[in-house]
């Protein structure tokens, strides 16, 4: 806002950031029924990704900011539904993911929910939410390990996730079912030799030191980072949703701060059909043009006619 401040002013309109800011939140207000018809269909999928971001925002009465959070949460590259949803909150607390899944309401999402090791989303799992660990991160801490140091062990260690990986490529467009039986019969092995090999060089490396904590991420949370094995529905790691936040975090850049919970919220929320459009391969600008004129006449019980993956222009009706 603060450019495109100066580049109306260049050509004669004396626009301020104030003004500009009150149509981005109009149009946040206006959307908001949407985003919510999104979340309420997202929350169907039985497997969902989670992962969070950083974002300034500005404390109420003290003209400084402090540290809130972007949650986001999105269906995975297997399932035909293409969405992401951004949740703005005020801190990194476990609490606002569990609200996000409804966990104090009868309708509570179930399902399994592919995350990194954050402590955040522990308290979600249990007979209702199942964990799928990010093979990803477990191998990120190897390479991390080989880049800095040339580690024979992280090298041993990335030749095994590249063989689980390589089965990862191979199964990628195939259904549910005959993606479980490949990883069984290619996948599977691998990760018990893996497993077998990281319990066995666990003996041989001092505690604390980085090959024993890298070890030790794998093998703390095996359960979770092989759960993808028996199920095709299951991605291998969370690279999916990290990808639809990374704009999120190159643009942290460009902003200098939420001005606000409410701000952080509409932001969120227009982000989030932003993000679902491009999923859809839609062009933003043009969707997003076309659902706000629409929006004031669209009947409630046809509003997810304008979600992203069902939009259709208006005048293709």
């Amino acid at each position: 806002m603060y450019r495109q401040e100066a580049i109306f002013e260049r050509a004669g309109f004396a626009l301020s950031r104030s003004t500009l800011a009150q149509w981005v939140g109009a149009c946040g207000v206006a959307l908001a029924p949407l985003v919510h018809a999104l979340k309420t269909e997202m929350l169907t999928r039985p497997v969902l990704h989670a992962d969070e971001t950083p974002v300034a925002m500005l404390k109420p009465g003290h003209g400084k900011t402090h540290r809130a959070t972007l949650w986001s949460y999105g269906t995975t590259v297997f399932d035909p539904m293409k969405a992401v949803v951004f949740d703005f909150a005020e801190t990194r607390a476990g609490r606002h993911v569990q609200t996000f899944f409804g966990q104090d309401t009868d309708a509570a999402w179930r399902g399994t929910l592919v995350c990194d090791d954050y402590a955040g989303y522990k308290q979600l799992f249990g007979e209702r939410i199942a964990e799928a660990g990010c093979l990803a991160h477990a191998r990120r801490k190897f390479f991390d390990l080989w880049a800095h140091h040339k580690s024979t062990v992280a090298e041993q260690a990335l030749g095994f996730f590249g063989d689980l990986y390589d089965v990862e490529r191979e199964v990628r467009d195939l259904d549910a079912d005959e993606r479980r039986r490949i990883r069984q019969l290619k996948a599977r092995p691998v990760a018990d030799d893996l497993f077998a090999w990281l319990m066995a060089q666990r003996q041989k490396v001092p505690p604390g030191s980085a090959t024993a904590k890298a070890i030790d991420y794998s093998l703390n949370r095996w359960a979770a980072l092989t759960r993808y094995l028996g199920d095709g529905r299951l991605p291998a790691d969370n690279n999916w949703i990290e990808n639809r936040i990374r704009p999120v975090a190159l643009g942290r850049n460009n902003w200098l701060f939420a001005g606000s919970l409410r701000a952080g919220q509409r932001a969120a929320a227009i982000m989030s059909l932003i993000g679902s459009a491009k999923m859809n391969g839609l062009d933003p600008y043009a969707y997003l043009s076309d659902v706000l004129a629409r929006l004031p006449t669209q009947p409630a019980r046809r509003i997810a006619e304008l979600l992203p993956h069902r939009w259709q222009p208006a005048n293709t009706h």
